[in-house]
């Protein structure tokens, strides 16, 4: 059984491995990483030999770091991306390029329409009916897009929302609130088979579905990392941040809002943004907390958009693609039947 894993901002760690009556038997990890001495490698390998098949990442990791000599230096990987590696091995998981990637960039939607569509092509995804895609979003309309678990009272001034003519919606994923105008923000969906990320905690797999968008930020120009568990973060301050959800029949729906242009001045309006919220980020106002790709990176909107396209393309592979006839009467229906209802929206009062 073989698994790769890319490790965020380093190396690429492989694991092959053989399982005798449910536990290690063989294990061979390798990778363009670094290692001193050169037989910490076999004393890796060794570590995890006799471990159950089934044991979990942290519990691995446990023991690639008792089984080398604490003076071994890994540089570009660290036990948890080894236990990782292994784990997808067992699990049988797939990597980015074992998939046909799709593109979907269309008109522009409106915000019910986009909260649908996410669920219906994580679906599709998952029945096998489509394959694995991205999708660029377009916005028709102002919108504040809660988390599926977040309180309307609690996050969004509705008067003050109605006021600028702001629609409030509710996605499926959880994660916080955002504000969205047409033509300010950059956002991305990933639909991928739970496949992709086999193997990974939930947390893991936030970085590792981000890192080709990271690389293309930095070929931008950006200083860029990821800060746990969902921003996409730089020099200058917070830049996006993403939403995960694992759909039960086999599919994995991630999606990535970053700030192109904002009217702080709005957002600050109409978003309820307390201090609780504020203290981990290390800011006192909820302006700061936003930090557009306009300033940053020089470029037109439509460019950056096309740079992140190009930049999975030439990692991934991508062909181009659209929305077909029987998603958008299924995301039409989930409108009328789901979204646009009060019971969705106040479900969380």
């Amino acid at each position: 059984m073989h698994g790769e894993y890319k490790v965020p901002g380093g190396k690429l760690v492989a694991a092959d491995v053989e399982v005798t009556e449910g536990r290690l038997s063989r294990v061979r990890v390798s990778g363009d990483f670094f290692l001193e001495p050169d037989e910490a490698l076999d004393e890796i390998n060794g570590s995890l030999v006799g471990a159950a098949a089934n044991t979990d990442v942290d519990t691995l990791a446990s023991l690639v770091r008792a089984g080398t000599d604490p003076q071994t230096r890994m540089v570009g990987f660290t036990p948890e991306s080894v236990a990782v590696a292994v784990r997808r091995a067992v699990t049988g998981s797939t990597g980015w390029l074992d998939h046909r990637w799709l593109s979907v960039r269309e008109p522009a939607r409106s915000p019910l329409m986009h909260m649908a569509l996410d669920q219906v092509l994580a679906e599709e995804v998952a029945a096998g009916r489509r394959s694995p895609t991205l999708r660029f979003w377009e916005w028709s309309d102002p919108s504040v897009i809660i988390g599926s678990f977040q309180s309307v009272r609690n996050e969004v001034d509705l008067p003050t929302a109605e006021h600028y003519g702001i629609e409030v919606v509710r996605r499926i994923t959880g994660g916080g609130a955002m504000f969205v105008e047409p033509g300010n923000t950059v956002t991305y969906s990933l639909y991928a088979p739970k496949s992709l990320v086999a193997g990974m905690s939930f947390a893991d797999s936030y970085a590792f579905l981000d890192d080709w968008v990271l690389e293309v930020l930095r070929e931008l120009g950006l200083n860029v990392w990821y800060q746990p568990l969902n921003d996409i973060t730089s020099d200058g301050g917070k830049i996006g941040g993403a939403a995960q959800k694992r759909v039960s029949a086999g599919a994995v729906l991630h999606h990535v809002t970053m700030s192109y242009d904002v009217d702080a001045e709005k957002l600050g309006q109409v978003l309820r943004v307390g201090g609780v919220k504020l203290s981990d980020k290390g800011v006192g106002s909820a302006v700061k907390r936003v930090d557009p790709l306009r300033r940053q990176t020089g470029l037109d909107r439509q460019t950056v958009i096309d740079r992140l396209e190009s930049g999975f393309r030439a990692r991934h592979g991508l062909v181009a693609d659209g929305i077909t006839a029987a998603e958008e009467q299924r995301a039409e229906e989930l409108v009328a039947t789901k979204f646009a209802t009060s019971e969705w929206l106040h479900r969380v009062p």
